[in-house]
């Protein structure tokens, strides 16, 4: 919405277009309905009918495109040069770099307000979820700006669309072929953005992949009051940070590698609540069976 709102500043009766898994593409959409502006969004064949119609509800036209989430970027990029529209896309690549370094300055705000609101702010170690790794990236910007100390960085992706892992092992940015989808859709992603891959390539410390199967698990136990003080609603991308956390615990080898053990200060983020309230009950219902 940042953007959105910079580029209505600088041109007139713009119209805007992004390809979306669904939250980035809510932001944009609710950032045009505000201007009075018109909108596309185009999905994927894998996103849900529930995120479409919330951006639907939000004024926006949503456009459907076989294929997975970097077959609608090509479809929006294609029909964005046709019609001349505006792209405010999460995902950077070569020519187009300005709107993805104001979307990541966007989010930064989530840094300065951890650090103004935590007094003690001395965190050691930061998960960060990566799907394009724009919010990684983001992140580690930010505490570059407002925190006086620098933690090690953890760097998590889906099995299936680990690009930022491949990237970082090949030292170079790689595409990644996405074969099987995660249900951590707005993780599958199969490039990484060519912004926040110079600020990954030189600050991640660790990067490491998980798989699906523990998704279900942890939503219902941030739901069930497990791990909190209290109940916390987390969509499938807000608990990557917290399987890895569990799973390095579980590798004694891991633990003193990332030098974890109880004097650490750890900041997780739970970067989607209710977005897709058929997906979360499902999981919810799959997760209580097992915990």
């Amino acid at each position: 919405a940042f953007a959105v709102n910079k580029i209505a500043n600088e041109k007139s009766n713009v119209t805007f277009a992004t390809a979306t898994a669904g939250n980035h593409g809510r932001s944009v959409a609710w950032g045009a309905q505000r201007l009075g502006l018109k909108c596309k969004i185009f999905i994927s064949e894998f996103v849900s009918e529930s995120r479409a119609k919330a951006m639907k509800d939000l004024n926006a036209d949503v456009i459907r495109v076989k294929g997975n989430y970097d077959a609608s970027l090509q479809e929006c990029i294609k029909q964005s040069e046709q019609n001349n529209w505006e792209i405010v896309q999460d995902v950077s690549w070569e020519g187009y770099k300005e709107i993805p370094k104001l979307i990541m300055a966007g989010y930064t705000i989530m840094i300065k307000e951890i650090i103004d609101q935590i007094k003690d702010n001395s965190f050691t170690h930061v998960f960060l979820q990566a799907g394009v790794g724009g919010m990684a990236a983001a992140m580690i910007a930010g505490f570059a700006k407002f925190s006086n100390s620098i933690p090690k960085f953890i760097i998590v992706e889906p099995q299936n669309a680990n690009c930022v892992f491949e990237s970082i092992a090949n030292n170079k940015a790689t595409t990644v072929n996405i074969v099987n989808e995660t249900i951590m859709g707005g993780m599958s992603c199969g490039d990484v953005s060519t912004v926040a891959w110079e600020i990954l390539k030189n600050a991640t410390n660790y990067s490491l992949t998980i798989t699906d199967d523990e998704i279900s698990t942890v939503v219902a136990m941030l739901a069930e009051i497990k791990l909190s003080e209290e109940k916390i609603i987390a969509g499938e991308c807000a608990v990557p940070g917290i399987i890895a956390l569990i799973g390095l615990y579980k590798k004694k080898e891991y633990l003193s590698k990332l030098d974890l053990n109880s004097n650490s200060k750890i900041l997780l983020f739970g970067c989607e609540g209710l977005t897709d309230t058929a997906m979360y009950e499902k999981l919810l219902k799959d997760g209580l069976k097992k915990i």
